[in-house]
């Protein structure tokens, strides 16, 4: 039976499980407005730290503001060691609208915004949300190093980035995460990933149910009825064991997708089931 680590530390001092939870699904339809149950999106957030989760990923985009708030409603003041990572870099024009923009002026908007909505002086692992284009990519790298150097942040994150944009990131300070689209059935950031396993940056797949699209993928139904999880478990445990640095942020609205989300930790593929879902 293979084991996988059940730990990773974020910029070697932000020790978390590697099973977190993505706090982008307790808001509206199209990730716009208010939860249609703000009670149980408070809930989720209270069970999930309750489960041992203790790293919770989310935005300032997500709602827009509303899943920081109510992060900071359900969980602050903050339990010892509870991680949470945001980002900054997109505005929201409407329902499942997400143009960029990563200028210093608006960063410096969403930066000071992200730590009073989430109650905190700094910020745990502050994450780019995208290189915009339009900018300067150094502009953007410079803000980041200087708010860095501010205290405004601790560790610093990209997301959807190739291993160059990664690189020009390490001049101006250290990349401690990585968050790429990524999930058993959807690999296009393979070299990313293998890029940041021996660097000992944390790989963050957003997408790592590729939508629910995995549930159609026959080899996962196979390991999932010999194990008695779902496909999704399987999924998910397939990531934990391909590589150490894969940190886990499956998203809910729902307490009971969450535990199920949750009990990932309790499937043990073995070496042939990891095989099996590896050649997909």
């Amino acid at each position: 039976m293979s084991e996988y680590k059940k730990e990773f530390s974020i910029g070697g001092d932000l020790t978390v499980n590697r099973l977190g939870y993505g706090a982008m699904r307790i808001t509206g339809e199209g990730i716009w407005g208010p939860p249609n149950d703000r009670a149980e999106a408070l809930r989720v957030l209270s069970r999930a730290v309750e489960l041992g989760v203790n790293f919770i990923d989310t935005a300032d985009s997500y709602g827009p503001n509303v899943s920081e708030e109510l992060i900071a409603e359900a969980l602050h003041p903050y339990k010892d060691k509870l991680v949470i990572a945001t980002k900054g870099g997109l505005l929201r024009t409407g329902p499942n609208q997400w143009p960029v923009d990563a200028s210093p002026a608006h960063l410096k908007e969403a930066l000071e915004g992200s730590l009073k909505r989430l109650k905190t002086d700094v910020i745990d692992v502050y994450q780019l949300h995208r290189i915009d284009p339009k900018v300067e990519a150094s502009k953007t790298f410079e803000f980041l190093q200087k708010a860095q150097q501010e205290g405004k942040i601790k560790h610093i994150g990209l997301s959807e980035v190739s291993v160059d944009d990664i690189k020009k990131a390490q001049d101006y300070f250290e990349v401690v995460s990585v968050q790429n689209m990524y999930s058993v059935d959807s690999r296009k950031w393979e070299a990313v990933l293998q890029y940041t396993a021996k660097n000992n940056i944390a790989f963050i797949p957003w997408f790592p149910l590729n939508a629910g699209n995995v549930a159609a993928v026959n080899a996962l139904q196979v390991v999932a009825n010999k194990h008695n999880a779902t496909v999704h478990q399987v999924a998910l445990a397939w990531l934990l064991y391909h590589s150490d640095n894969i940190l886990l942020i499956p998203g809910t609205s729902k307490v009971s997708h969450l535990e199920q989300n949750m009990k990932t930790a309790d499937v043990q593929l073995t070496d042939d089931d990891i095989q099996a879902l590896s050649n997909l």
